[in-house]
């Protein structure tokens, strides 16, 4: 969103005019790095206003940050929008809307400072309200531009913003769109909606792809598209060279779900769902290479078996060892519970006899509190925790592709020690757990392999 000027000229207009311009919605989601500094930085966990104010002893944390964020903000626009009338309105915008979220938490202070009211309750609500800031922000942003540019652009703001009416998500998504002409406007829609069910409850910061696939079931969408910065590819072009990569081109929702389980989401598996229910088509093209149709997401099988992608994630280790597990219940139950309190992502796990790992997508730290909560409820077990690497090849079909053996080859060649491995009877994915340093080189090393058909070429480490 933060190039957002360079896709005027093409994804919006383009050789488009008159009413060739219209019969599309978009759903937009914050300028790049807004959201990290209203919540907190999705990688690093760098605390933004949310986090310092659930965390901070005193107001000027959480202040100084949503100064921050306003500051931010009109940086951002202030690189898009040419004219001073409309930058002049953005600011305006965000002035409205910074001080009334500073208001709303200056206020839930004072209340929470009697004793029959605690701020544990409303964070969630908090969280909502701040993250709604940043999509609304882009939405009228981009709606100036486009209508600086001759296009009857319309805002639609989903985010509840002083709306006293309760609603769900469909209802709210009606009543955005109810009077809305499709023939001659282009809605901007805001990314978040404020509805009953709490989007963040469920899906955090991947409700923009949840509200999106509701509003193309909703209008009966023919195709519903993403727009990335890049083609969805076999391989971080990055870490195995642009030459190398190939653009998936065509692929099904299970592979996209692999995906999303290894943190590198095409789409939220439950915006995913949506779409195959309302008999949407979904695509995923380069925002900025109009001129190329993407990659085609159905439910459709491949008709020749193939490695489409390789990616990989950093991830815990959490095994736990109790020689006398063999023929008792309830470890597992009380290993999955304890994943859940702390609310950790599990990507895989194995077990034999006297040992079940998961492995999980979550700091070593938050990893190690869940240890202690195990070796709590089994004193006689040995529970450890450690960072690792776990990669893996997926496509829609691997039959007869010998993925597991080809793979380890691959990286036995490339010097790379294979800690574990794993394949389900379905075929659609292997998983090679590597160490927390050899991610890079696996992905690398299995790209050249199962994709490229290089592997011969691939230097050995040296000794």
């Amino acid at each position: 969103m933060s190039r957002v000027n360079e896709l005027l000229g093409t994804l919006f207009v383009g050789d488009r005019s008159g009413a060739a311009l219209y019969h599309r919605i978009f759903v937009v989601s914050a300028f790049g790095g807004i959201t990290n500094k209203l919540l907190e930085h999705k990688k690093s966990g760098t605390p933004g206003v949310y986090a310092r104010f659930a965390n901070g002893d005193d107001d000027h944390g959480w202040l100084d940050a949503l100064t921050e964020v306003g500051r931010a903000m009109r940086e951002a626009h202030g690189e898009i929008l040419d004219n001073p009338g409309d930058r002049s309105m953005a600011d305006e915008f965000v002035r409205e809307r910074i001080e009334g979220a500073r208001s709303c938490l200056f206020d839930l202070q004072r209340l929470c400072s009697y004793g029959h009211f605690r701020l544990s309750d409303h964070m969630l609500v908090i969280r909502e309200l701040l993250s709604g800031l940043g999509e609304s922000h882009s939405a009228f942003v981009t709606t100036l531009l486009l209508q600086r540019a001759g296009v009857n652009a319309r805002f639609i703001d989903l985010s509840g913003w002083r709306d006293e009416s309760e609603h769900s998500l469909s209802e709210r998504i009606a009543a955005g769109l109810s009077d809305v002409d499709l023939s001659s406007e282009m809605p901007i829609v805001t990314g978040y909606a404020q509805c009953t069910e709490g989007l963040m409850r469920e899906f955090d910061r991947g409700y923009s792809e949840v509200t999106f696939a509701n509003i193309a079931a909703y209008t009966g969408a023919k195709e519903a598209i993403i727009h990335k910065e890049f083609h969805l590819s076999s391989a971080d072009p990055k870490l195995v060279g642009e030459e190398a990569v190939r653009k998936l081109g065509h692929t099904n929702y299970d592979v996209a779900d692999q995906l999303s389980n290894l943190g590198m989401e095409a789409i939220h598996p439950k915006a995913a769902k949506t779409l195959r229910q309302a008999d949407v088509a979904l695509r995923v093209t380069n925002a900025f290479d109009p001129g190329d149709p993407g990659t085609l997401i159905d439910d459709q099988p491949t008709d020749t078996p193939s490695v489409e992608i390789v990616t990989g994630l950093k991830v815990v280790a959490l095994e736990l060892f109790e020689q006398d597990m063999v023929g008792v219940k309830g470890y597992d139950a009380a290993i999955l519970e304890a994943l859940k309190r702390h609310n950790v992502w599990i990507v895989s796990k194995t077990s034999n006899a006297n040992t079940i790992t998961h492995y999980v997508h979550a700091s070593l730290k938050v990893v190690r509190r869940v240890a202690r909560d195990l070796e709590e409820i089994y004193p006689s077990a040995k529970v450890s925790a450690r960072t690792l690497s776990l990669v893996s090849p997926i496509g829609r079909d691997l039959s007869g592709l010998r993925v597991l053996s080809r793979g380890l080859a691959a990286l036995e060649d490339a010097g790379i020690e294979v800690i574990a491995a794993h394949q389900t009877p379905r075929s659609v994915d292997v998983q090679f757990v590597l160490g927390a340093k050899e991610m890079e080189a696996g992905i690398t090393a299995l790209h050249r392999a199962l994709i490229e058909g290089t592997v011969a070429q691939l230097p050995k480490k040296a000794a």
